[in-house]
């Protein structure tokens, strides 16, 4: 009985993270279609923007360690089945990551403001722009 419930939590998690990867593509698609060539680019690269900006704080000499120690912890966090709100539940269990990601990426980059993820970011201004928005309060 216990090896049904692992496959069908299994089978949820699968059909979830399908469900998502379409509407993520969908998103895609739709603003090449408006005509919004570098917002799809930014939209299409994000995450695999972000996991490259992650790696290069990690391997960059001026974060200090214990930051590093915080954002080893996302990326372990994120890697693990194990969520404070399973990735299966809709809208929320993205939103979790998406919130941690944020924070960890204020405290990694306060101290040097924007100067780092000016020099690490790999994807498009837009994208930078919106993690300068959700890491740093201005004013």
């Amino acid at each position: 009985m216990s090896a049904t419930v692992g496959v069908m939590e299994i089978e949820t998690a699968l059909i979830c993270l399908a469900v998502f990867a379409a509407l993520y593509g969908g998103f895609v698609f739709a603003l090449l279609v408006l005509g919004r060539r570098s917002d799809a680019r930014a939209l299409a690269g994000f995450i695999p923007d972000c996991l490259v900006l992650f790696k290069r704080l990690l391997d960059d000499s001026r974060v200090p360690s214990i930051r590093k120690v915080a954002l080893a912890g996302v990326v372990l966090y994120l890697a693990l089945p194990l969520d404070l709100v399973p990735d299966f539940v809709p809208v929320a269990g993205q939103l979790d990551d998406a919130i941690i990601v944020a924070l960890a990426l204020g405290l990694v980059l306060r101290g040097r403001g924007s100067k780092l993820l000016e020099e690490h970011w790999p994807g498009p201004p837009q994208g930078a722009e919106l993690i300068r928005r959700l890491c740093f309060r201005s004013g």
